[in-house]
């Protein structure tokens, strides 16, 4: 039997040894440019990200907003039908009972065709 020494012949071999670059190093004036460039790009995409989620928030939010407010609205509507029927009840019993010395005959006949 016959030992291998190396590799098969289609398998491709590293022939060049790389040492790897200290990172104090300063890379070429093209990777400088094209780092800033892509941080400028990376920053412009965020901005213009930012502008059409902020319009669509807002835009849904005052939605909502709207939608909710109808609801309280509604839901509160009874309640205060009936505070101010009583509170006009109260404010037309206490004038009737303010004016009834007045008219001291027509004060009970006023009040039991009101109520």
């Amino acid at each position: 039997m016959s030992s291998l020494t190396g590799p098969p012949a289609d398998v491709p071999t590293l022939t060049e040894i790389v040492h790897p670059v200290p990172v104090s190093e300063a890379p070429s004036s093209g990777g400088i440019a094209q780092g800033k460039m892509s941080s400028e790009m990376a920053e412009l995409m965020v901005q213009r990200v930012l502008q059409r989620i902020e319009l669509v928030l807002d835009r849904r939010l005052h939605e909502a907003i709207e939608q909710l407010i109808l609801e309280h609205t509604d839901a509160l509507l009874p309640r205060l039908r009936e505070e101010v029927e009583l509170v006009v009840r109260e404010s037309v019993s206490q004038a009737f009972e303010q004016e009834s010395p007045a008219f001291p005959g027509q004060s009970e006949n006023l009040k039991q065709e009101v109520s």
